[in-house]
């Protein structure tokens, strides 16, 4: 009995406590992607690096706030296989410079616009990430003819819909710790992180702030998405943004957090290709 006790108290010390959930988990950042097409574009008063993959119809994706086009190297693959895909850093983000201007996500969708012109895109959809997604909707509203279908995942449209606190978060907690290392690893200006942290977040502190008669006013496709366990977004507010946009879906993904994209790949993937179309 002894020897058995023994051996059931081995077992379970080799077992963690509490196995953290999907959900909770932050995966490494993508590596790079090799095979595409890279450059810098000089556009909008600022230095925007960029990267093309694939064939066929283009579509865009935007990261997040603090990170970088990296992130999306596990969606690259897969949409590529259908479509033209361009990824970008964001203004002060990855490898594209910053300047004075304060930060703002018509300025941030302007860049977006002027990369377009830069490579000749008449038109693309629009997969976006958090800031990204927000910018993506932006682009709904001011430049409704340069932009088909948009991604919107974990996004917000007025501050309100953040949660409070959210960087005190342990996974929020740790994608910040990691950005401020690829910021320096990556940026023209490795030593400015504080800085630049502090130029978007006086932008976080007061937009996007729009109405209900902005939202209403969009009549490009869009889907809202977000993880059932997003640590920054509330999920009644994720709500109110599709049921407010007309014809807006809404499609909240199992066992995912603000980085579902990470954390199963494969049913975000399997989202955007059915989005646009491809699955």
């Amino acid at each position: 009995m002894r020897r058995f006790l023994i051996l059931c108290f081995m077992i379970f010390a080799a077992v963690p406590a509490f196995a953290a959930e999907r959900w909770e988990m932050l995966p490494p950042t993508p590596a790079p992607l090799a095979g595409g097409r890279s450059g810098q574009a000089h556009v909008n008063g600022i230095s925007v690096h960029y990267a093309v993959y694939g064939r066929g119809s283009p579509v865009i994706f935007l990261h997040g706030g603090l990170s970088n086009a990296d992130y999306w190297g596990l969606q690259l693959p897969a949409v590529a296989a259908h479509h033209t895909v361009i990824v970008m850093d964001s203004r002060g983000h990855g490898r594209s410079t910053r300047d004075a201007r304060p930060y703002g996500y018509d300025l941030m969708a302007d860049d977006v616009v002027a990369l377009m012109d830069e490579l000749k895109i008449a038109k693309a959809d629009i997969v976006g990430w958090s800031d990204g997604g927000i910018v993506g909707l932006d682009l709904a509203m001011r430049h409704r003819d340069r932009i088909g279908k948009v991604f919107a995942f974990a996004a917000n449209t007025v501050t309100a819909g953040v949660v409070e606190g959210v960087e005190k978060n342990p996974t929020f907690a740790a994608f910040i710790e990691r950005a401020g290392h690829e910021y320096a690893k990556y940026s023209a200006t490795p030593k400015e992180y504080d800085a630049f942290v502090d130029q978007i977040s006086k932008m976080w502190a007061e937009q996007p702030n729009w109405t209900d008669a902005q939202l209403k006013a969009i009549d490009t496709p869009i889907l809202i998405v977000d993880g059932d366990h997003d640590e920054a977004i509330k999920r009644p507010h994720t709500e109110y943004i599709a049921a407010t946009i007309p014809h807006a879906g809404l499609l909240i993904l199992p066992n995912g957090s603000h980085f579902a994209f990470l954390q199963d790949p494969k049913q975000f993937n399997f989202a955007i290709l059915h989005f646009l179309g491809d699955e």
